[in-house]
């Protein structure tokens, strides 16, 4: 089979890496840093097409990833996915693409739509994919590239899963952050999740309740580049979070975190080219805010376009 070499460690990467590994093709992931200090280990991880495109596709890919979550959330400790319930509010069924139709666990309401989904722990989860991959005969190794025809040096093909960093390897442009800036604080007690978005805005109210913490968002600063966490930011997190369930007021500040989303103008890109020297080079990147929700049904596509 192919000797392939997956560029990105994060949960698109080592998505990717495991679906060509179980079809039998020699896989070697090449990543800038450890996973847990990927783009991918900061989300907060509920699953929901939010912040992608384009909506054509994005319904087939969420709801293959879903279903490959609500299999794993068999397994919690091991592979970090829950079933958690909670709201989103302001959603309407109607104002969705065909993919809600498809959901098994959810249901309109005076608040928004409340639902059953996938809540991943992203560390545990990513640690578990890096797992699955090496069992399944496949590597992950730390590597920096500055070209992707130094991967074509030592594989015939190479699959493109940097993300953000695709802005300048690929080149591409239109590759941009979006700024995700969250608070981490001990949780008092909230056993359910909460979201409000307005896509025109770049202030978001949510919390998700992970083991040992309350993650508290967040925002979406286009074009952002920032990765240090501003105070005055946090305290208004803290802020509208509390608007919603007052005990979060007062519980304890643990962390925090920055996230830059790796957006796209022309939405995701799946799609493969001849490198100089031969080597095909297959490209999966441009996931925006939900890179976890598309992952198994992006790296499936992408998987493809390899053969």
């Amino acid at each position: 089979m192919t000797e392939v070499i997956v560029v990105g460690g994060g949960v698109s990467g080592l998505s990717t890496a495991l679906v060509l590994a179980e079809r039998g093709h020699r896989v070697r992931v090449w990543s800038r840093e450890p996973a847990e200090a990927t783009t991918s280990a900061v989300a907060g991880a509920l699953w929901w097409p939010y912040r992608i495109e384009p909506l054509a596709r994005v319904g087939d890919w969420s709801l293959d990833t879903l279903r490959r979550y609500e299999e794993l959330a068999a397994r919690p400790a091991e592979t970090g996915v829950r079933l958690v319930e909670g709201v989103h509010r302001g959603e309407r069924l109607a104002a969705l693409g065909p993919w809600a139709g498809e959901l098994r666990d959810v249901r309109e309401t005076a608040e928004g739509l409340r639902c059953r989904l996938p809540l991943i722990d992203m560390p545990v989860h990513l640690d578990w994919l890096a797992g699955q991959v090496r069992a399944a005969g496949g590597s992950v190794e730390r590597r920096r590239i500055t070209s992707f025809d130094e991967a074509a040096a030592e594989a015939s093909t190479v699959v493109n899963c940097t993300g953000l960093g695709a802005r300048a390897l690929v080149p591409d442009p239109g590759v941009r952050p979006v700024r995700g800036q969250l608070v981490m604080v001990e949780n008092p007690g909230i056993r359910e999740w909460f979201t409000e978005a307005d896509p025109a805005s770049s202030e978001t109210t949510y919390f998700f309740p992970q083991p040992g913490r309350l993650v508290l968002g967040g925002t979406a600063g286009a074009d952002d580049w920032s990765t240090v966490p501003d105070p005055r930011t946090a305290e208004e997190i803290v802020a509208r979070c509390a608007r919603v369930r007052p005990e979060i007021a007062g519980a304890r500040v643990i962390g925090h975190r920055v996230g830059l989303r790796p957006a796209r103008d022309a939405g995701v890109r799946i799609e493969a080219e001849a490198l100089p020297g031969g080597a095909r080079l297959v490209h999966n990147y441009g996931h925006g805010g939900a890179g976890v929700t598309v992952a198994l049904g992006c790296a499936r596509a992408a998987a493809q376009l390899v053969g």
